[in-house]
């Protein structure tokens, strides 16, 4: 096996040719790849060998020498340290352009497919300020408390007063948590050595009505000095309507324990998608970005093409947000999920819209569909929405097995999305077209919708 031809901390100069998954620059050094993070394509940089594999190295960008039209100032005062964002010093337009690129590329080097439409990325009309749902660590960074986001490839906190991607109110909720804990004398855990209480902090906020919730993530069974934590964040945080403490005594990487107890105020907040009105709760999944979540739901309605005589089937269907956008054009649509808790907000959330031709089922896609299938069930359209790893092959097999005349997979990884397109071809199903939506501006991630039809069908 011959030896590679970098070596960790030598110098090097390097064109940059794409974007790597995690959007960091790639190129290669004498036909070697190289991925050097913040650097762009058509580029020309220096960079210092960090980590060197077989395959490749991962370098630190020294100095941009030839640099890309497409580069930006990032706005953010951390970005360089913090591991949130990826993609600041790209601007938006470009970010798009990569961002469709990406699922190109997986679709044809994955997935092996040809003759797949992809879509321009549907951007944000507001690149900034989008996240309803903070998710921050809580610990010590040089002595001092700090609440923020994990640098990259550590652990390491890098304390953040003003999150550019995060609703003001999510800011908010930090900074006065930071501060409570602090003057309150509350310690943050230490992952090291299992100790100390605080683990994280999060934010919810319904964008289309303001109100926030906060919750506090403990390694403890009790939040010390709980009812002077409520007190500051009340005074504090304007629009704060419930305040939640979660129990997560594990030694894991895992944010939320199993145990949540709302300590002030309501269990859930409310926010408004389309015509529809959720309830949200600690631990609900909701999409981030509340504008672009629209968008998609709109165009997996498109795809879905139902009419008003027709069945579909949601899959993966959480807290009913796809299902009742299906609902609209549909007879009657079947949400299948496995997490009993979610099932039960989808329900809430359905009869709080006054959706009636919804059932939603608690269990795994694998077991009902063939029990719906059996009683006669026959859908027009199956939507998927899996988690990021995707579909495991029975669950493909159950989809197929109903012979639906079009599945719509929703996806935020172009990886396991052409993975389980290809699959989906071998089986019958051909991807017929992909539209990108940037639901993540300034990160690497991008969501698409694909629309599938059975082949004797095109």
């Amino acid at each position: 096996m011959s030896r590679p031809p970098v070596a960790e901390g030598q110098k090097l100069e390097i064109e940059i040719t794409g974007l790597g998954h995690s959007g960091e620059g790639v190129g290669r050094y004498h036909g070697f790849t190289v991925f050097v993070p913040r650097a762009l394509p058509g580029e020309k940089v220096a960079a210092v060998a960090e980590v060197v594999k077989q395959s490749y190295a991962k370098a630190r960008l020294t100095a941009v020498l030839v640099s890309s039209p497409d580069r930006t100032a990032p706005r953010c005062p951390v970005y360089e340290r913090c591991g949130g964002c990826q993609l600041q010093h790209l601007d938006y337009p470009a970010q798009l352009a990569a961002k469709r690129q990406a699922v190109i590329d997986a679709v044809t080097r994955i997935g092996k497919l040809d003759g797949v439409v992809v879509h321009p990325v549907l951007g944000a009309a507001e690149p900034w300020g989008y996240r309803n749902k903070m998710q921050f660590p809580v610990g010590l960074a040089a002595g001092r408390l700090a609440v923020g986001c994990f640098a990259p490839g550590s652990h390491d906190i890098v304390d953040i007063d003003d999150c550019l991607i995060q609703h003001a109110a999510n800011n908010t909720v930090a900074r006065a948590v930071r501060a409570a804990l602090s003057d309150l004398g509350i310690p943050p855990y230490d992952e090291a050595s299992g100790r100390g209480v605080v683990r994280h902090v999060l934010g919810r906020v319904g964008t289309a009505g303001g109100e926030v919730m906060a919750v506090i993530v403990t390694a403890t069974a009790d939040l010390p000095r709980r009812d002077e934590l409520v007190a500051r964040l009340r005074r504090d945080v304007p629009g704060l309507v419930s305040v939640v403490h979660n129990i997560n005594p594990q030694r894991t990487n895992v944010v939320l324990g199993r145990r949540t107890v709302t300590v002030w105020g309501r269990d859930t907040i409310a926010d408004r998608l389309g015509d529809f009105v959720f309830r949200i709760s600690a631990r609900s999944f909701f999409q981030v970005n509340t504008a672009q979540a629209a968008v998609l739901y709109g165009q997996v309605e498109r795809y879905a093409a139902l009419d008003k005589a027709g069945t579909v089937i949601d899959a993966y269907c959480g807290t009913g947000t796809i299902t009742l956008f299906l609902a609209r054009r549909a007879a009657k649509v079947y949400g299948i999920e496995v997490v009993a808790d979610a099932v039960a907000d989808a329900r809430a959330n359905a009869a709080a819209n006054g959706v009636g031709n919804v059932e939603f089922i608690v269990g795994d896609a694998v077991d009902v569909m063939p029990r719906l299938q059996a009683a006669g069930v026959r859908p027009q359209a199956v939507v998927v929405d899996p988690p990021r790893a995707g579909c495991a092959p029975a669950v493909l097999d159950a989809f197929v097995g109903m012979r639906p005349e079009r599945i719509v997979y929703v996806s935020c990884n172009p990886a396991s999305l052409a993975r389980d397109l290809a699959a989906l071809a071998d089986a019958g199903y051909a991807a017929r077209e992909i539209q990108p939506v940037d639901m993540f501006p300034q990160t690497y991630h991008v969501e698409c919708t694909v629309l599938l039809q059975r082949k004797h069908m095109l």
